[in-house]
């Protein structure tokens, strides 16, 4: 069950604009904005291509693609705020981004126009000087197809090419925008096959003139691919499949006919589609002419039900090199061979020159969901050096060929099992940045605890109670805390060698699900946290140096600019992804907001409004025979959104533990074609029945009445 307010084309102006307000300076913010949106359509951005987007390397005063750059290092040169005179960063404007579910967004910013999204994919155009909305796009997603996706309505970014922004919408569109406007150029749908839960959360990259964008839909049993449209007119030039589909079918391509050897077809895998969806990292090398993909888990997570027979179930869990021009395979390498845990490699990569062993390499760096740290060749996916750096149970570490030695536990038969990482991962999309002058990845780290035991009666679709969130779609083909977890949770920001693989410095948080990181010429390192703080630390120690609230938890990263020669410092917060529908570590609330802050600004900030009550639900009637079925149609349809009732404390959806009472009473108005559909939540007629719902009510309430204190 999912909530969320809908974002809307007519926004307001933000809720505090310039620090200081005369009439002669409204009058030319007024002039410059419109020279900024008229620059954003017929200058810098109708000029941005891959030859600018190398150019702006050398001194980065733009942001103008998700990672600042195409090695997506996240460093940028500007020096002009210093872990010196931090301490008089100051807010210049905040932007109210009308959202109340996750953002996880980057602004771009090109000549003095900011480009960001906030949570269904609404796209936002602002004055980078002073945050005054220059235009908002709306595409319009069906807000009670929410449940589509696995974790939250959230959007990623967007990509600028020749006066054009790019989005991929949650519902699978990809979007073309004019950038002086927002007015939609062109749109295609890029779901394969409509049978299967396929979103788009994550930013899109052009690299030659190609708009490259992966799904997301592993959960709910997708085939994985990446496509990549023109630009220009937005025909589709090439798509790459992740993983084999049916093999009494042709193959796409030869990595396909290779892959296919590594599944056990006994099961029927394509059937529930095999997983592998790239829903998030792309990075691009201009010189070797490669991109690559981080391919995500697979579908579903239990590999006793997804190929029996085991295998590497290529290409799972890997980083594959494609040819940019063609979606040609050239290389892969795989990080988790038979993933069986949500092992996503996903999460962002860094492209970098280093020296190791003293000899130069063109590496990767990546650090996914499985706990290690990686350094690849991203000339020919060889394998270099992986270490943990976090706690690990399910491997001791990696062979000389790159292979993991899996512990004895690591694959359980027929018992629960923690899984450390869990499927939340060690490292999530989180970006990470790399500082060549400290020669640091500063790595938002993470353990939120998770038990797991294979479903031996699962099948595809069956959606039996008490199989997590089969309700709305899921296939995990897992059951979650049979038993309750024995380890701990954690977030930390942590400094990384990346030669000599070691922790050199750390900072720990009070809660997992921290944003990315910046770091800086200036020494610093950015980082927003879960308890809605936006933090610099000194980047070569670790020493705090400046904060600032942010009135609600921060999941994204951070962006830096200049514009009329000052440096600012962007950060788009609003709490949520699949941890933060259930969980929050803030007291307060506020809406999705971009915050700006600049050396000696002085700008109000907004306020921010009080979680809702922590008061257990009380004296909704029920029969507590109903409660064990309550319970395993909650965690079939409500859990992973709403919590347990009264255990968790609800995030940017309401623990339904401490809801009023009238509310639960008449769970069934909501449940059935209920008012909170246009807010996200789902419509669960013919899924569930009035008396199932009744159970249901049984197991919230029985459950607060059994943590009540006595």
């Amino acid at each position: 069950m999912t909530h969320a307010t809908r974002t809307t084309t007519t926004t307001t102006t933000p809720r505090h604009g310039p620090a200081i307000a005369r009439p002669w300076l409204f009058a030319a913010t007024l002039v410059l904005a419109g020279a900024a949106a008229q620059a954003a359509g017929g200058g810098a951005a109708a000029q941005v291509d891959g030859e600018w987007i190398q150019a702006n390397r050398a001194t980065t005063e733009q942001w103008p693609s998700y990672g600042l750059d195409y090695a997506e290092t996240r460093f940028s040169r500007l020096g002009q705020i210093d872990a010196g005179n931090v301490q008089r960063l100051g807010l210049a404007w905040t932007y109210d981004l009308q959202s109340t579910r996750g953002v996880e967004a980057t602004p771009l910013v090109v000549d003095g126009v900011m480009y960001v999204t906030a949570s269904w994919s609404v796209v936002h155009a602002i004055d980078a000087r002073t945050g005054r909305k220059l235009w908002v796009f709306d595409p319009e997603v069906d807000r009670s197809k929410g449940y589509k996706g696995c974790c939250d309505a959230v959007n990623r970014g967007v990509a600028i090419w020749k006066g054009k922004v790019f989005v991929g919408a949650f519902d699978g569109r990809l979007i073309a925008l004019d950038a002086a406007t927002g007015k939609k150029v062109w749109e295609k749908d890029t779901i394969a096959d409509h049978r299967f839960s396929y979103t788009i959360t994550g930013a899109p990259r052009v690299f030659k003139g190609k708009v490259i964008i992966g799904n997301g839909g592993a959960e709910f049993g997708a085939r994985g691919y990446i496509t990549a449209y023109d630009a220009e007119t937005g025909e589709q030039k090439w798509r790459w499949f992740t993983v084999p589909g049916d093999p009494s079918k042709p193959y796409e391509n030869e990595a396909m006919a290779a892959a296919a050897k590594t599944w056990d077809p006994s099961n029927k895998y394509w059937e529930s589609g095999g997983g592998g969806t790239a829903w998030d990292t792309l990075t691009f090398d201009p010189e070797l002419n490669l991109m690559y993909v981080g391919v995500g888990n697979g579908s579903p997570w239990s590999q006793r039900k997804r190929s029996p027979k085991g295998g590497d179930n290529l290409y799972l869990a890997s980083i594959v090199a494609l040819d940019p021009d063609t979606g040609t395979y050239k290389w892969h390498y795989q990080e988790t061979p038979g993933d069986n845990w949500d092992y996503t490699s996903t999460q962002p990569m860094i492209l970098a020159d280093l020296k190791i062993a003293g000899k130069p390499r063109k590496v990767i760096l990546h650090a996914p969901k499985n706990g290690f740290f990686f350094v690849i060749d991203r000339t020919n996916g060889q394998f270099i050096s992986a270490q943990n750096f976090v706690p690990v149970n399910w491997a001791k570490g990696y062979d000389k060929n790159g292979r993991p030695i899996e512990t004895a536990m690591a694959r359980p038969k027929d018992k629960p099992f923690d899984a450390i990482p869990g499927p939340f991962g060690a490292h999530n999309w989180h970006s990470m940045s790399f500082n060549p002058q400290t020669g640091l990845v500063y790595l938002p780290a993470q353990h939120i605890p998770l038990n797991l035991m294979d479903n031996k009666t699962w099948t595809f679709n069956g959606n039996k109670p008490g199989e997590p969130m089969s309700g709305v779609g899921w296939n995990t083909a897992m059951f979650a805390n049979v038993e309750p977890p024995k380890s701990k949770p954690f977030g930390r920001l942590i400094a990384w060698d990346p030669v000599r693989q070691k922790e050199v410095w750390r900072q720990e948080h009070v809660s997992p699900w921290n944003g990315g990181t910046l770091t800086t010429a200036g020494n610093l390192v950015f980082q927003g946290t879960a308890d809605g703080r936006f933090i610099a630390y000194d980047a070569r120690t670790g020493k705090q140096l400046w904060q600032s609230p942010t009135g609600t938890g921060v999941i994204a990263a951070p962006s830096t600019y200049m514009v009329d020669g000052k440096q600012y410092v962007s950060i788009a917060a609003g709490w949520g992804g699949v941890y933060g529908l259930s969980q929050r570590a803030t007291e307060r609330v506020g809406p999705g907001t971009v915050y700006t802050f600049v050396l000696d600004g002085d700008a109000k900030m907004p306020e921010a409004a009080a979680q809702q009550a922590q008061k257990l639900v009380q004296g909704v009637k029920y029969d507590p025979a109903d409660i064990p079925a309550g319970t395993a149609l909650y965690v079939s349809n409500c859990v992973f959104c709403h919590g347990v009732p009264g255990v968790d404390r609800g995030g940017n959806i309401p623990n339904l533990g401490y809801m009023d009472p009238a509310y639960i009473e008449h769970l069934q108005n909501f449940v059935f074609k209920g008012p909170a559909m246009s807010r996200g939540m789902p419509d669960f007629t013919g899924k569930l029945t009035p008396a199932d719902v009744d159970k249901i009510k049984a197991f919230i309430q029985g459950t607060a009445d059994a943590i009540r204190p006595k």
